[in-house]
């Protein structure tokens, strides 16, 4: 059968990881965006995880991601964004390297009640050269601080963004995900 020159093709895959410590957003932030019914892969907490689970901050958190999030932005004909989402528990960061195969760069979500969670996602992309952004998820019940004391407390280098959105808000966390890909673009013009 001979080739159609004129056929539309497939696009080109772009992939994002969106990443942070549990019950920080990642499964909402990709709710909020995806144009499809995105993928989960949520479980009910159950009495085996209490002890393994920090529930500080979160109390009200009644599931899990125990594997991955998985969502899609149509860019253009040319171009579609898959948003995988990782799990936030030590328990299933196995699936990070899997996961971050391929990928574009990643949003690490913080949560500042819970600071520290995060520290392992920024770990994990400083150490992997995959280059990130830090969103601070400002929850309605958090106190709310600067950027830059942000990125005083997480150690990070200047050149790394941090902005602040609401994951559960499609306009905040797209804005996110522009302000990665031009981070990105902007890494990419200095090399």
């Amino acid at each position: 059968m001979p080739l159609n020159d004129e056929s539309d093709g497939f696009p080109s895959a772009l992939k994002l990881l969106i990443a942070g410590g549990f019950g920080v957003g990642k499964t909402t932030f990709v709710g909020a965006v995806s144009e499809i019914e995105p993928l989960h892969t949520e479980e009910l907490l159950t009495t085996a995880s209490v002890g393994t689970d920090r529930l500080t901050g979160v109390e009200g958190k009644s599931t899990t991601t125990v594997a991955m999030d998985f969502g899609r932005i149509t860019i253009s004909k040319e171009h579609v964004l898959y948003l995988f989402g990782t799990p936030g528990q030590e328990r299933f960061w196995f699936m990070w390297d899997e996961l971050s195969s391929g990928a574009m760069g990643a949003v690490v979500l913080a949560d500042t009640r819970r600071l520290e969670d995060c520290f392992p996602a920024v770990d994990f992309f400083e150490s992997r050269g995959i280059g990130f952004l830090v969103a601070v998820n400002e929850f309605d019940t958090t106190c709310r601080y600067e950027p830059d004391d942000v990125r005083s407390a997480l150690d990070l280098k200047p050149d790394t963004p941090i902005v602040l959105c609401d994951a559960r808000d499609q306009r905040s966390a797209t804005g996110v995900l522009i302000g990665l890909m031009q981070h990105l673009l902007a890494q990419q013009a200095c090399r």
